[in-house]
């Protein structure tokens, strides 16, 4: 048989799935079960890096949404209010937050998309944490309860995520890119993401389930991208030609364009709605398109047991369970009761405050719980 010339199109091909062979490597006997012995840490060490760094990432972006919050509490107390974006101690939360969002960025190049989207629990965990010690807000049973879950997810989380190490190349990018797989899944998510779109904007639907599903939707195609990205500039270390490539600058204009739909996207779900519910639907919404995203796209459960999968799963359950408990009223906000003072009224008698009453029909009563009021003449008329 003919070997193949060096310009044929069967090289490149041939060269690509070389390539695809040598990125994917299950290792051993056990890789991919989640198995706790040493060789499993020893074939995981860069996961381990970019789950420590998706860590330390939501950490600092708990703190910094710790220090933005504190930062409009001193601004609201002064009189005058200041604005907040004159304070310094706002425009550290800011770095922070940049810092933070760098170590995840980092992160998906290093690790799975399925092994760090789920960490984002941490932050919510954490931020309660410091809000607690730091803003004396108050600590209660479920916060407690749903840090613990948030823990144990996390741990099964990092133990049993898919044993499959890629090196994110160009090459790589493009083969998945043109994936029948990927083609598929992007033609259903336009079509559900145009259908909500419709019923958004055209017939005026605002539910909090439509808004964060679009959310979610994006955020499937942003974790693409962004892994993509970071996964190229990575490779870029030993190889200087990966930032040449085309499918570098596609995959940073979807990251950017992305990114800036979703947040305005989030931004009308945060204003038509309370923090407290938006947070943990967000949280469980983009979980959940993340894992779809890094199966289809970079195929990261291929080769997987069962048993790994069942007990990630779970894992992912337990920490968007503990998100929630954390979450719940925590925001439930207590607006004062008005009253109204109607004064010194001539020729009536003076009646100091009428409280409105939410427990019945009526709107107020009197003080002294009469329905009636006497004229100067000595005649009474009712109220």
């Amino acid at each position: 048989m003919e070997a193949p010339a060096p310009g044929d199109p069967r090289t490149a091909a041939s060269a690509v799935l070389d390539e695809l062979a040598r990125n994917f490597t299950y290792g051993a006997r056990g890789a991919g079960n989640g198995s706790l012995s040493g060789a499993w840490y020893r074939r995981n060490q860069i996961h381990l890096f970019g789950v420590l760094l998706a860590i330390l990432g939501n950490l600092v972006i708990s703190i910094s949404l710790n220090i933005q919050k504190y930062s409009h509490l001193r601004s609201a107390q002064r009189e005058p209010p200041r604005p907040y974006f004159r304070s310094a101690l706002w425009w550290a939360g800011v770095i922070l937050m940049a810092l933070g969002e760098t170590g995840n960025f980092s992160a998906y190049g290093l690790a799975p998309i399925t092994l760090i989207a789920p960490l984002g629990c941490v932050s919510v965990t954490g931020s309660a944490i410091i809000s607690v010690m730091f803003l004396r807000e108050n600590l209660r049973t479920s916060d407690l309860l749903g840090m613990t879950l948030a823990l144990a997810g996390t741990y099964l989380l990092v133990n049993f995520a898919p044993n499959i190490t890629q090196a994110i190349s160009a090459r790589t990018v493009q083969y998945y890119f043109v994936g029948w797989q990927f083609m598929i899944y992007m033609i259903l998510e336009i079509l559900i993401f145009c259908i909500l779109l419709y019923f958004h904007k055209r017939k005026g639907m605002k539910h909090i389930v439509i808004l964060l599903t679009l959310v979610a939707l994006l955020a499937s195609v942003t974790v693409i991208s962004v892994k993509a990205v970071s996964g190229m500039i990575t490779f870029s270390v030993t190889d200087k030609m990966q930032l040449t490539y085309p499918i570098f600058y596609i995959m940073c204009i979807i990251m950017i364009a992305s990114c800036v739909f979703q947040v305005k996207l989030l931004n009308q779900a945060t204003k038509l709605y309370n923090t407290a519910t938006v947070v943990p639907v967000n949280h469980i919404f983009f979980t959940v398109s993340a894992i779809i995203a890094g199966i289809i796209f970079y195929q990261e459960f291929l080769g997987a047991a069962f048993l790994t999968i069942f007990i990630y799963l779970f894992g992912c359950f337990l920490s968007c369970l503990g998100v929630v408990l954390v979450t719940r009223n925590r925001e439930k906000e207590h607006l004062p009761q008005s009253y109204i003072d109607f004064g010194n009224v001539p020729g009536k008698q003076m009646l100091d405050k009428i409280q409105p009453d939410s427990s019945g029909l009526s709107y107020g009563t009197l003080p002294d719980g009469s329905d009636s009021i006497k004229s100067p003449s000595g005649e009474k008329k009712g109220v």
